[in-house]
């Protein structure tokens, strides 16, 4: 009777410490949940943010300069057909009878469908100018970038974060 006792202390003892060892080696717990960002963790997103405002720049330097195939350069394969038929049209984004004064870049951020680029055009009619928000969706094709969806509106600038 005096072995059993000290097997089954001994059996009991390794029970508790099961849980406690796989703890600290990472199974059972939420860690990646509450860690911080790491570096490589961080590039992929500053890249797509890098390369979603490259595109957008280059799409609304195209508008400004009427530079309809620069323009197309910058879209998915699937917009360039319906670009086409609609860029220079009477509301298109390359009509003639208006210009484009000023366009800026007023905020980048991940969406449900690609990097969200919000944008503030001013579009101009002889003296007239109205200022509109427009959201460009971003999204990558193979190894590159490029515009996926142009829509009304936009997102509120994000406060800047400070290390």
């Amino acid at each position: 009777m005096g072995l059993t006792h000290p097997r089954v202390a001994s059996g009991i003892a390794l029970l508790a410490l099961v849980p406690l060892a796989l703890g600290g080696c990472g199974i059972g717990g939420d860690d990646e949940a509450t860690a911080p960002v790491t570096e490589t963790q961080r590039a992929p997103a500053e890249e797509a943010a890098a390369k979603s405002r490259e595109r957008v720049q280059a799409y609304l330097d195209a508008m400004a300069a009427k530079d309809v195939d620069a323009g197309r350069s910058q879209l998915c394969a699937p917009m360039q057909k319906p670009f086409d038929a609609a860029a220079t049209g009477p509301n298109g984004d390359f009509a003639d009878h208006f210009t484009v004064p000023q366009a800026t870049i007023t905020d980048v951020r991940s969406g449900p469908h690609g990097q969200e680029v919000s944008t503030a055009v001013t579009v101009a009619v002889g003296t007239r100018k109205a200022t509109r928000p427009l959201l460009f969706t971003v999204t990558r094709s193979g190894a590159d970038w490029c515009i996926s969806a142009e829509a009304p509106g936009g997102n509120t600038p994000e406060p800047a974060v400070t290390p």
